[in-house]
């Protein structure tokens, strides 16, 4: 029975001690690796729908098997209890992976801002929207490369 459930919890002991990469925030510093100014030309509002796993999915298995292995080891003595508490553990893991699997809708608010550079070039960038800073034709800007993307700010 202990080693059913050892087995069964290690993977949540090992995932939950992984770290996980914190998002970008206004306020964070970055390194740049340049700056472009211009001029917003057009502003355009988009929202984007995805599907997407549900994300908890992989716990309430998990959970599943562990009260199905519970249950399990309710039953029979000896070696018919072990096999007991295997197939409780496994019937209830399924089930709850059944039950529990479904696709769920993301939606997001973006921004495209087409923007002319004070050297003449035509840029189109997509970012989030942020209601904070929520752009119009002819506001000044700047673009923000960084060496994993694009953001851009409003001169103010």
């Amino acid at each position: 029975m202990r080693k059913i459930l050892l087995l069964l919890l290690f993977p949540a002991i090992l995932f939950s001690s992984l770290g996980s990469a914190a998002p970008y925030l206004r306020n964070q510093a970055r390194p740049v690796e340049q700056v472009v100014f211009g001029e917003v030309e057009s502003v355009r509002y988009i929202t984007q729908q995805e599907m997407r796993a549900s994300e908890r999915d992989g716990w309430k298995t998990l959970l599943g098997g562990v009260i199905g292995g519970l249950v399990g080891s309710q039953f029979g003595s000896g070696a018919g209890r072990e096999v007991a508490t295997a197939v409780g553990a496994v019937t209830g893991a399924s089930v709850a992976h059944h039950r529990q699997s479904r696709q769920i809708m993301v939606q997001s608010q973006l921004v495209e801002l087409l923007i002319q550079t004070e050297d003449g070039r035509l840029i189109d960038v997509i970012q989030d929207v942020d209601l904070q800073m929520l752009f119009q034709r002819g506001d000044p800007i700047r673009i923000l490369y960084f060496h994993d993307g694009v953001r851009v700010d409003k001169m103010f």
